[in-house]
């Protein structure tokens, strides 16, 4: 019998049940606003490839967030879609 899981729709990571990630939500168990989880997202990043300028490890987190559910069509990520054109 296997398990299935589930995936955080904020930053992707395997979970149990529900929507969100114990990281990405608050204390009331709210998803976290945008500018808090891109920062924590951009220091997990920064973490393991320190090598990496901050411009490409924030260029490649605003595109892996685009790809999720809880910030697809975030106006913060689109409308930088929309200037990189």
């Amino acid at each position: 019998m296997t398990t299935q899981t589930a995936s955080c729709e904020s930053c992707g990571m395997p979970i149990e049940s529900g929507h969100y990630c114990q990281y990405c939500t608050d204390a009331d168990g709210n998803l976290q606003d945008f500018d808090t989880r891109f920062a924590a997202m951009v220091g997990w990043q920064r973490r393991r490839h320190p090598d990496q300028s901050q411009e490409m490890i924030e260029e490649q987190t605003r595109a892996y967030m685009a790809s999720l559910p809880a910030w697809r069509g975030h106006p913060r990520l689109t409308d930088r879609a929309i200037d990189n054109c």
